[in-house]
């Protein structure tokens, strides 16, 4: 029997997903070890209590400095940025994706340029955003969008493209209008690729956000880590990356849920 052909079953898949997890820790947790028996004030690889009390400290209890829960007032600060940024890109990828996508004219006009835009790294203009825009919320913003939407723009574009031909041209013979054709041919097969292009994209976004906060902020996750870099907390910054990953995979789940209780069809088209 070929390996392409072995299918795990849903027992043997829980324990070859966890697997890679628990050598991590194996690994991680040997080498702190080890470092710590040389040098107990090590800093690198803190050992598991050293982090349990940070997170207590940063979690659970009041910042005597600020009287406010740090992680949770960084967790909504980030949150709020990035639910912020993600939103305006998807309005605004659902419509140009269309449009770019139907009108041949639109096409022609705009696929060029979101194309040459998606390639330019976002990164590169961040000091561009802050010059113009300031410090603030705004850039922070600008800067996901900027770095999410013409991706996202050009795969809805892509997907328009692959719908079948005949679906479009049986409702124009039935008389419906570009307008109609676009509410009830094109958009309701595109809702559940919007989530797919979304998902693909929280990667990049937190990356975006993470980078901009660690360069000019007084709030969010990214501050947090880039501020207490300086003591080499390795302590707190471990947890705060452990915690984004939580909050990115639990954005990623949501959206799976959201793609397979509103569009229970697409399961099946996809596997066709």
């Amino acid at each position: 029997m070929r390996l392409m052909n072995i299918k795990p079953n849903r027992q043997m898949r829980f324990y070859l997903a966890a697997l890679p997890f628990v050598l991590l820790a194996i690994a991680y947790f040997t080498g702190s070890g080890l470092r710590l028996a040389e040098n107990p004030n090590d800093k690198l690889l803190p050992a598991l209590p050293s982090m349990a009390q940070a997170v207590k400290h940063m979690a659970f209890e009041i910042d005597v400095r600020t009287g406010t829960n740090l992680m949770l007032s960084d967790t909504v600060a980030s949150l709020g940025r990035l639910l912020s940024a993600l939103a305006i890109s998807t309005g605004a990828a659902l419509v140009f994706g269309i449009v770019i996508g139907l009108l041949p004219g639109a096409n022609a006009l705009l696929a060029p340029f979101v194309g040459v835009t998606s390639m330019v790294p976002p990164l590169a203009l961040l000091p561009i955003l802050f010059i113009v825009m300031g410090l603030g919320e705004n850039s922070k913003i600008a800067l996901i969008v900027i770095g999410t939407l013409p991706c996202i723009i050009r795969d809805l574009t892509m997907k328009v493209l692959e719908l079948p031909r005949e679906q479009l041209i049986k409702a124009q013979t039935l008389g419906a209008s570009t307008w109609q054709v676009a509410l009830r041919v094109v958009l309701p097969q595109i809702l559940p690729r919007l989530i797919d292009s979304l998902r693909l994209q929280l990667g990049p976004a937190w990356l975006f956000l993470i980078a901009a906060e660690a360069i000019a902020s007084d709030s969010g996750l990214g501050y947090r880590i880039f501020l207490v870099r300086r003591y080499l907390a390795m302590d707190v910054i471990i947890p705060y990356v452990i915690w984004i990953t939580i909050l990115a995979f639990l954005m990623d789940a949501a959206l799976r849920l959201l793609q397979r209780k509103a569009f229970p069809w697409f399961a099946s088209v996809r596997a066709e």
